[in-house]
């Protein structure tokens, strides 16, 4: 079965040496070791020849796309976060794409909501989904349940995954047992 193995807002405005989003992210993120982790997931995906794509959260400039009365993005154009084209919607530089990765920009939360990541799947007949990044309780959870009602087969690697917090990342795993697999980088085969 063809696979992906998605990044998920390992953004520079979330998780970057100076990220200017909320800043439990880079905390957790240190703490869990997700860096060394997802890229260990990375080089499995590799060895395999799954896809790898980069899902990062972004607006225009003039941040037409964002909802202003959001409470989860309506402060972004007021303090200046995930514009595209600027350094905060870059992933990490740790985690740099690669040529032939896929980039998936998008404006909400869920990974499919307005994106390419549907006809992407589909012209590449990819039917099993690899989830990681920030955070297990926002794009984690919304894009495993998408991928869950469109028929993907989805999994979801623990240790490649963090919240604001290490309760908050535990309870999201746990919601996540029902409609994924939950595997780590270490035990993972893609």
């Amino acid at each position: 079965m063809q696979s992906i193995f998605l990044i998920m807002d390992m953004i520079n405005d979330l998780v970057g040496e100076d990220a200017s989003g909320p800043k439990g992210f880079k905390k957790e993120v240190e703490r869990r070791d997700l860096i060394a982790n997802i890229k260990r997931a990375r080089e499995k995906a590799d060895a395999a020849g799954a896809a790898v794509g980069y899902v990062r959260l972004g607006f225009s400039p003039d941040y037409r796309e964002c909802p202003e009365h959001s409470p989860q993005f309506g402060a972004a154009k007021k303090n200046g976060l995930f514009k595209l084209g600027s350094w905060g919607t870059e992933v990490c530089p740790e985690l740099a794409p690669r040529p032939g990765d896929y980039d998936i920009v998008k404006h909400r939360v869920s990974a499919f909501f307005g994106t390419n990541l549907t006809p992407l799947l589909g012209a590449n007949g990819i039917r099993r989904l690899y989830l990681s990044g920030v955070s297990t309780t926002y794009v984690v959870q919304a894009t495993a349940r998408d991928a869950h009602d469109r028929d993907y087969e989805v999994v979801v690697l623990d240790d490649c995954c963090a919240a604001l917090s290490e309760e908050e990342h535990e309870w999201s795993i746990k919601a996540l047992s029902r409609p994924a697999k939950i595997a780590t980088s270490h035990d993972v085969t893609f």
